[in-house]
């Protein structure tokens, strides 16, 4: 990258050649970061709105633009100005624009923002130009534009300056306007459906909702330990219970204090609803809709490439019950077994390393996860869930070590979770204290059984079907992204050395 001299006692570090041209302005215009300016029309509005310019013809229209400068050539007299809308090519000659302006071009570097005054035309060559009138310094920037990215390195720099990303790559700036569209959507897409949004506490005296290591906090005033939520799923139950509204639902942050991949952050957004008098196939049914309702908002139809597969979003989703997926896969037939010890023996005999303390279920959602998950690459809802891997939900008639959830995976991961929620107090109690049998054994002292919301469901809570979406996941699919890190603005990182 040149930068342009207006002296030649400039110094030929780029930063300091930026420092001395901002003393310069100082001193010729004053104020370098003005508090206002007013644009009269965006790039996008002027192509939208002069499309029909015919080639080399002045359209006699006064606008004024402001944005980012990203590309000058012949000294300044062409510039490519772009704002977030789009780009608009910028012309200053002497026969269009006075000495008070042209003045400025020399000190006119790569990223700075400025404002710009002048005619609207059309080239012989078909580019919409502004003949500048006027231009102002808006924001003088003292850091160079970086350079197209190479490598590793680079794509770490992504992630730590997004602004540079963002500013430098297309890519980066559809993948977060198209994240933008599809929670939006989301949101759209409940309300038509007459779900009523709610916002419950991140911050929780208790924690519960799911299995998840929490972060933790302490509050000086109220003398308490808080953490941030996991999940919002005993709030939102609560609200069921308090007959606010049959249909509810949070656009929600949570956090888990847990593993970073390209699939995992320690905050992420979910979606998680509750639908009064519906079970878990209602809400299979809602899942289909909405994923066939996004897919067509951003790619206009249900079908879409991710890497080189091509993913289809038009329901019906296939259907599989856990036990039979297994069986499928590995030939072993789990509902045949009747002890815990029976499915850890034929578990072990297949070759798979079980623990010693595992039971029937969690022996089976293991070898579902080593020899099934993996080949779920078309959107798909897996059934009937072991009970004691599952303690919000239903069991299934005439089956009792099985629950009505379902989740729904696509390209091998998990998008999806939805239960048949159990609202049965004398049940739910049972289950919440095993659980919390359980996790105190595995060493988390900190867990507490939520009485507060047992209260809630003494009171009596409606049959219900809920539902949590991993909008993450979700968009990484809908925008071709490899790593979670692509699709949310600034990602967790480690500490950088240097």
């Amino acid at each position: 990258m040149t930068e342009q001299t207006p002296e030649s006692t400039l110094s030929s570090d780029p930063t300091e050649v930026r420092r001395q041209k901002l003393a310069l302005l100082r001193e010729q215009v004053g104020d370098v970061y003005p508090a206002h300016f007013h644009r009269t029309i965006t790039n996008a509005e002027l192509a939208a709105k002069y499309q029909g310019l015919e080639l080399d013809t002045e359209s006699g229209d006064i606008v004024t633009v402001a944005g980012r400068v990203y590309s000058s050539r012949n000294s300044g007299m062409f510039i490519d100005l772009h704002d977030a809308s789009g780009k608009i090519q910028i012309f200053s000659h002497k026969d269009t624009t006075p000495e008070a302006a042209r003045s400025l071009l020399p000190m006119i570097d790569l990223g700075d923002i400025i404002g710009v005054t002048g005619m609207v035309r059309r080239t012989k060559r078909g580019e919409l130009t502004i003949n500048a009138h006027e231009i102002t310094m808006l924001t003088k920037t003292l850091l160079p534009m970086p350079e197209k990215y190479h490598g590793l390195a680079d794509i770490e720099l992504r992630y730590r300056k997004r602004h540079l990303d963002i500013l430098t790559n297309e890519d980066s700036k559809l993948r977060f306007r198209q994240r933008s569209q599809i929670v939006s959507g989301i949101r759209r897409f409940m309300e038509n459906d007459g779900f009523m949004e709610v916002e419950t506490p991140m911050l929780h005296s208790v924690y519960g909702g799911a299995t998840a290591e929490p972060f933790k906090t302490h509050h000086n005033t109220l003398k308490l330990d808080m953490y941030l939520r996991i999940a919002p799923e005993l709030f939102l139950k609560r609200t069921l219970v308090s007959g606010l509204t049959d249909k509810v639902f949070e656009v929600n942050r949570n956090f888990r204090n847990e593993g970073v991949s390209t699939r995992h952050n320690p905050e992420f957004t979910m979606m998680e609803c509750y639908w009064a008098y519906a079970d878990y196939e209602d809400i299979m049914d809602l899942v289909e809709r909405m994923f066939a309702e996004l897919a067509v908002k951003i790619h206009g139809t249900t079908e879409f490439m991710f890497g080189d597969k091509e993913i289809s979003f038009k329901g019906p989703f296939k259907r599989v019950p856990m036990p039979d997926a297994v069986k499928e896969a590995t030939g072993i037939d789990f509902l045949a077994m009747k002890t815990d010890e029976e499915a850890r023996t034929a578990a072990k005999a297949a070759g798979f390393a079980i623990e010693k303390d595992w039971t029937w279920g969690e022996c089976l959602a293991f070898i579902f996860e080593e020899k099934v998950e993996g080949t779920l690459i078309q959107p798909s809802h897996v059934t009937h869930f072991p009970k004691d891997i599952s303690p919000f939900a239903k069991e299934v008639p005439g089956e009792p070590r099985l629950v009505e959830r379902f989740e729904t995976y696509c390209n091998a991961w998990e998008i999806g979770n939805a239960f048949s929620e159990l609202n049965d107090p004398e049940e739910q109690r049972k289950r919440m204290v095993e659980q919390l049998e359980q996790a105190h054994a595995r060493g988390e002292k900190d867990k507490q059984l939520d009485e507060e919301f047992l209260d809630a469901i003494d009171q009596g809570m409606p049959p219900a079907g809920g539902l949590g979406i991993g909008v993450d996941r979700l968009i990484m699919l809908l925008t071709n992204a490899p790593s979670i890190r692509d699709i949310i603005l600034f990602p967790a990182r480690r500490a950088r050395a240097d």
